[in-house]
């Protein structure tokens, strides 16, 4: 979201918008973005358009009040802020679908991670992996990852080839259970890998580039 309608939506809320409809004009909007008049119109403007915001127009001023929508925008500043300064038990991301090339099904049905899994997750995952891309940039968010415990998958030995250990945390896509996993000896990508005991494309009706939000569950090291 453009930085500048992020601080306008931010100074409506300060005002009382998020649960009343408040007045207030241009004017005096401008005042508090510390901004010309005009430019604080065109925001309000902008945010209307965008559905962040509701308008009606009295005689000197207008009647604002922040959308459903619009507070989902704060929550979602609110939660990056708690991540940076109150070291919350949870990382949040927004990311989309996107097909993989196979693997994650014939990784998902070796005994020897499926009775980890059970025995770590508590659940026996559906075959195959969702994958959801995220922006290469908060790829940089998993770093957070090694000040936590993480639930370890061995690595084992099945027949003639070795299956290496991964990295487990519990997570959430649309509400639904899972587990992000993450190879131990792989760099961070911008893919995210995640178990369900559910198909999760047909329990949350997801295809290719349709927009998820995962959360993981964190646990502080002693």
């Amino acid at each position: 979201m453009k930085s500048y309608l992020l601080q306008t939506l931010r100074e409506l809320a300060l005002l009382g918008a998020t649960k009343n409809k408040i007045e207030v004009s241009s004017f005096e909007l401008a005042k508090q973005l510390k901004t010309s008049q005009q430019t604080a119109s065109r925001y309000l403007l902008e945010l209307d358009h965008e559905g962040l915001v509701t308008r009606e127009f009295g005689i000197k001023k207008q009647i604002i009040q922040i959308t459903s929508a619009g507070v989902d925008v704060l929550q979602e500043e609110y939660l990056a802020y708690q991540q940076i300064f109150d070291l919350t038990d949870e990382i949040h991301f927004t990311g989309r679908v996107v097909s993989g090339i196979g693997e994650g099904k014939y990784y998902t049905e070796q005994n020897g991670y499926v009775n980890q899994f059970k025995e770590k997750l508590g659940f026996v995952p559906h075959p195959g992996t969702l994958n959801v891309e995220i922006k290469y940039i908060e790829r940089n968010k998993l770093r957070l990852l090694k000040d936590y415990n993480t639930i370890l998958v061995d690595e084992f030995r099945d027949k003639d080839r070795t299956f290496g250990g991964v990295r487990c945390f519990k997570a959430e896509i649309n509400g639904v259970k899972g587990a992000i996993v993450l190879p131990l000896r792989s760099h961070y990508s911008n893919i995210l890998e995640i178990i369900s005991p559910y198909c999760l494309r047909e329990k949350l009706n997801l295809k290719d580039g349709d927009e998820v939000k995962v959360i993981i569950h964190l646990e502080k090291k002693d």
